[in-house]
């Protein structure tokens, strides 16, 4: 099995208000379950990218190879999340 990288989400910016009362600076460290406290429909959009760095794959349209930003799903009340891939790998 591949090694699984330590992912951080962090709320980078929101338009509007979240409505799940997420802020700027929240953020979660994910291992190998999904983050207690995240609204559902935000991790559903991310889920993807995570899933992608966690596995040490890349996003070609990214200046840093270890970084993406996704929107969750409201399209009124936007919030804006980094995930980024850490060095450090998840324990067995």
């Amino acid at each position: 099995m591949s090694e699984r990288y330590v992912i951080l989400v962090k709320v980078e910016s929101i338009r509007g208000k979240c409505m799940r009362g997420h802020f700027p600076g929240e953020e979660w460290r994910i291992l190998q379950k999904t983050p207690a406290g995240i609204c559902m429909g935000a991790f559903a959009s991310m889920l993807p990218a995570i899933r992608t760095l966690q596995f040490g794959g890349t996003f070609s349209w990214q200046k840093e190879p270890n970084v993406t930003k996704i929107g969750c799903i409201d399209p009124v009340n936007t919030v804006t999340f980094r995930i980024e891939r850490l060095e450090e790998t998840c324990p067995p």
